[in-house]
Parts: C-alpha cells; sequence; structure tokens
C-alpha cells in the first residue's frame, strides 16, 4: 500500500462510520420486532430485515466506491446525472409500478427503482456544483435561477404523488444555498414573499389528500378511523412505552397490527413502545451525533465545492430525521419520509450509503490540496 493510500485510510471519518453502523444496526434489529415474513395478496414476501440487510451490504459496496476517487471529478458528471434523473422521472408515469395508489417505482425485474430517490442525489450534485463557482452570496438573479434548476424535478415528483420528497428536495437545496449564502435584499424578499405564497399553494397546488392531512395533523380526533388512524395509533404507541419500555419484541400496537407502516414512515414508534424514553433519548443522541461528524466534515473541507457536498448531506440526513421524528409524534403532518437508517427501504438505504460516501471521499482528501 503505497503512502498516498494510507493517508486517505488515516483521513477517513471513522466515528462517523461507527455511528453509521449503530443506526443500521438498530434499524435492522427494529425491522426484525417489527415485521417478520408478511403475505401479500397470497404470496408470501420475504421479512423485511433480510431485505434490509441485502439493500444495506449493496450500500456498503456503493459508498466504498463513491471513496475511490478525487470527488472534485464529480462536477462534470453533475449535468448528465442530473438529465438522467430527470429521464427516469418522465418514464415513472408511463412505464411505473403502482404501490398503494402511487406510481413512483420502475420495475426493473430483480428489484424496483424509485428514480425520486436519485433525484436528491443528483440535485445536491449539481446544486454544488453550480454554488462552487460563485464566490459571493447570492443575488436574486442568481437565487432564481437556483430555483428554477428544481422546477421541473419537484413537479415530476409531485404528480407521483410524492409531497414528502418534493419537500426534502426543496428544503435540501434551500439549505445549502442558505450555507452559502444569499445577499440580505434576497433573504429579505423571501421573508415577505412567503406569507402571500402559502394561500395560493393551499387552492392551487395542494390535492384534497394533502389538505385532509394537514387538517388532521391539526386536529386527529376529526378522522380517527380515517386520516387521523396512523397518527393517532403512533401516538398510543409512543405513550405505552412510557420511560423503560415493553422490552424488544414487546410492542402490543405492533404485534396486533394496530400500528400501519411500522417498518417504513412509522419505524420509530415501534422503537419508541418497545424501548420507552430512554431508547428514544439514546437513539437522538446518536443521530445527533452522527450528523455532528458530517457537519465538522463540512467545516475542515478544503474547497468549496467539497463544503457545500457535506452541507447538502448533513441538510439531507437532518430534514428526514426532523420531519419523520415530528410526523410520528404529531408535531407535523404526515407526508411519507422514512427515518434514515431506521425506516425500510430498498433505494433510499442505498442513496443513504452514497451520501455518506461522498462525506467520507471529502474527509480522506482534505489534506490533498490547498483551500480555493
Amino acid at each position: 500500500m503505497s503512502a498516498m493510500d494510507r493517508r486517505l485510510i488515516t483521513h477517513a471519518n471513522w466515528t462517523l462510520l461507527a455511528f453509521t453502523a449503530l443506526l443500521f444496526l438498530v434499524g435492522v434489529a427494529n425491522l426484525y420486532s417489527a415485521s417478520g415474513t408478511r403475505i401479500e395478496e397470497g404470496i408470501t414476501v420475504a421479512s423485511f430485515f433480510q431485505k434490509q440487510l441485502v439493500w444495506g451490504g449493496a450500500g456498503l459496496v456503493c459508498m466504498i466506491a463513491c471513496t475511490l476517487f478525487d470527488y472534485r471529478h464529480l462536477r462534470t458528471l453533475a449535468l448528465p446525472f442530473f438529465a438522467l434523473s430527470i429521464l427516469l422521472l418522465l418514464l415513472v408515469p408511463v412505464v411505473g409500478k403502482t404501490v398503494y395508489g402511487a406510481k413512483r417505482w420502475l420495475d426493473l425485474g430483480l428489484f424496483s427503482l424509485q428514480p425520486s430517490e436519485m433525484a436528491k442525489l443528483a440535485t445536491l450534485l449539481l446544486g454544488a456544483t453550480l454554488l462552487s463557482r460563485y464566490k459571493e452570496p447570492l443575488s436574486g438573479l442568481e437565487f432564481c435561477l437556483m430555483l428554477a434548476l428544481i422546477s421541473l424535478p419537484c413537479l415530476l415528483i409531485f404528480i407521483q404523488p410524492d409531497l414528502g420528497t418534493t419537500l426534502l428536495i426543496m428544503f435540501l437545496l434551500g439549505g445549502i444555498i442558505l450555507y452559502h449564502g444569499l445577499k440580505k435584499y434576497v433573504l429579505k424578499a423571501c421573508f415577505l414573499l412567503l406569507p402571500p405564497l402559502l394561500p395560493l399553494v393551499w387552492l392551487f397546488l395542494l390535492k384534497p389528500y394533502h389538505k385532509e392531512r394537514i387538517l388532521t395533523f391539526l386536529d386527529p380526533s376529526r378522522d380517527l378511523q380515517g386520516a387521523g388512524y396512523h397518527i393517532t395509533q403512533s401516538q398510543i404507541a409512543i405513550g405505552s412505552g412510557q420511560m423503560w419500555g415493553k422490552g424488544f419484541q414487546g410492542g402490543t400496537q405492533s404485534l396486533l397490527r394496530f400500528l400501519p407502516e411500522k417498518h417504513t414512515d412509522f419505524a420509530i414508534a415501534v422503537f419508541s413502545e418497545e424501548w420507552g424514553f430512554f431508547g428514544c433519548i439514546v437513539l437522538l443522541a446518536l443521530f445527533c451525533c452522527f450528523l455532528l461528524c458530517i457537519i465538522n466534515t463540512a467545516r475542515s473541507a478544503k474547497d468549496h465545492f467539497g463544503s457545500l457536498l457535506c452541507a447538502g448531506v448533513f441538510f439531507y440526513f437532518f430534514l428526514q430525521i426532523l420531519i419523520n421524528i415530528g410526523m410520528v409524534i404529531g408535531l407535523m403532518p404526515v407526508v411519507g419520509i422514512p427515518l434514515p437508517f431506521v425506516s425500510y427501504g430498498g433505494t433510499a438505504t442505498i442513496v443513504n450509503f452514497i451520501m455518506l460516501g461522498l462525506v467520507l471521499n471529502v474527509s480522506m482528501r482534505r489534506f490533498m490540496f490547498k483551500t480555493n
């Protein structure tokens, strides 16, 4: 092994890897408790925790692959990859597979691909590439151009329909824009224009079921057997865990199948019922340490592009954690955003590991060139 290779390994963010491994193992154990073997339309489906292990292995390979090249080369690939993600999103309405009333997946035979997950990564790469070219905070025109960047993928994802991913992509790009900087007059204009736009969004963009979710969030008791069922059962599960929980595989809400989507969006409700308030504090501490490692890498990066990449990954994970936990405990409307490494998801798991690979890449190469 050459001296350069040894330096790359030495500068890897081993602390981040350790926290990632802990979170993934917690997620697999939680899925083991929550799922088991299920039957869908008369066909026996493998347990979710087994499938998650397979996706985790594939994600690990992708993460390692993302550390084998200089991340600065991604600037030349950002636009073609973004174009590819748009093409796949355009194919979804035509040949996509419908699951639970939403057409979001492309059936590739051995597995299903969710192009909206690729769009998150593509938006991050192109956004970081464009922002790295600006040395000063963005002007009004530059800010509008950045917003135009996400208009097409957000529209294509919104009509699938997938409001959660649409919001996540918007917030992800907004996060790295704020990290880069806006001129003061642009920031003031955003604060002034946002409140008048909200009624227009409610009247013309949100579909009836979106409005129902928001109204149910404000008053879950208005439809306990319908739109309010998910959040009500989630709160019952979390509350029944009390301080120390009911123990591994001891959650009644999960075992008796009162809690819907317990392997995906509401996975933390299963965890809360089994491990209680104390277990949730430990899990949140793991997430905080995980996020701290990422933002520290962003601050120590030696070029603006690398710093923006890591900042984008930070916002990507932070927003998912914030929205999912807020949704499960009733502080936010239900929008269908999974909890990273804890909720089940194939394409999402691979994208999560690819994002981490980008952070590791920046960390490993921070000594190789001067600040620009």
